[in-house]
């Protein structure tokens, strides 16, 4: 299957800049996999596509305030993008400006709050920044640190939480796991009142999320890599609901991936952590995930090829020309899916 299969025709203005004051008043459209019906909702409505018994698995990782501005002890501006801890006090970062920032480099940030120096260069131009600093990091990095968005996002943030799900907790991502910023306490509190089991697994989600496919064919992409974990608890829920016939509805790809990349051949979920670079494409199976919650994904994505994977090419590319024709919002703080 060719990845310009996946190319759809998005018109730049419909690439959501903001969020919109409410979370849950974003639009929802609805897709029944079985038969291709499509349904135009709000957010607020997801309730009503659940069933008592079901359980819906959400992703509680939280965004790191990873993007650092400073400068360089010798003068000029300098920013570092955290990507991954290798302990320490050394992080994997992208740099700017990266042909100045060689090894030895030493960096400032916050009046010398925080101060680092450029230990390596990795094979693919990413930098290892050691750093400096007295008390706790992430408390260094919640005062110092900006969010990261994505690339396709020009305008500023006024509110970084806004860029967080209202159960983040597991400080880890570099982008926030969207789907699920949708989802207010109120409508949270309203699903399980309803008897759906709500249960919880960490991906910290990385760049590569963004990163497109190149690859002619889409079986030569070779997908990142991400730390995921499942609980005991999460996995007796999903067992429990299995065996009481409800569905597992996943919120987010990135829980999709969590469950499928340690679930058995027969669907069986057990607790467990470790990095992932499943890549879900369609002709593949899906074990656990009987539906899904997803937000509009980029053309030629992995993520696009996912939901593609679930619900089938066709229906996806019709879901997603009936969206661009009614205006939904898409990407990360756009209108959602609900894939049934």
């Amino acid at each position: 299957m060719k990845t310009s299969d996946f190319y759809y025709d998005l018109p730049p203005e419909l690439i959501a800049q903001t969020p919109l004051a409410q979370r849950d008043a974003s639009r929802l459209l609805t897709l029944d996999r079985a038969s291709g019906e499509i349904g135009h909702h709000f957010f607020r409505d997801l309730p009503q596509f659940l069933r008592h018994g079901d359980c819906l698995v959400l992703n509680d990782s939280r965004v790191l305030p990873a993007r650092l501005l400073g400068r360089r002890d010798t003068g000029g501006a300098a920013e570092v993008l955290l990507l991954t801890d290798r302990g320490d006090r050394t992080w994997e970062c992208l740099v700017r400006p990266g042909r100045r920032l060689r090894t030895g480099a030493k960096l400032i940030f916050g009046e010398g709050l925080l101060r680092g120096e450029v230990t390596g260069v990795l094979p693919d131009g990413n930098r290892l920044v050691r750093f400096d600093y007295e008390g706790i990091f992430l408390e260094l990095l919640e005062r110092l640190g900006q969010m990261p968005l994505p690339p396709y996002i020009k305008e500023e943030l006024e509110d970084g939480e806004r860029y967080q799900t209202v159960y983040a907790k597991n400080v880890g991502s570099a982008a926030a796991p969207t789907a699920g910023l949708h989802f207010t306490p109120e409508l949270l509190e309203r699903i399980r009142a309803m008897g759906v089991t709500l249960a919880w697994v960490t991906l910290h989600v990385g760049l590569g999320t963004f990163r497109p496919v190149k690859e002619e064919e889409i079986t030569d992409h070779q997908m990142h890599a991400e730390y995921c974990s499942i609980p005991e608890e999460t996995a007796e829920a999903i067992r429990r609901t299995r065996s009481g016939g409800g569905r597992v509805i996943c919120v987010g790809t990135t829980s999709c991936r969590t469950l499928e990349s340690f679930a058995d051949d027969d669907g069986t979920v057990k607790a467990a952590s470790g990095w992932t670079d499943i890549f879900l494409y369609p002709g593949c199976t899906f074990r656990v995930t009987d539906a899904l919650v997803t937000n509009f994904h980029l053309p030629e994505s992995t993520l696009l090829m996912l939901v593609s994977a679930l619900a089938g090419r066709e229906r996806i590319m019709e879901a997603y020309r009936q969206a661009i024709e009614r205006r939904y919002r898409f990407f990360s703080f756009g209108d959602a899916m609900f894939i049934y």
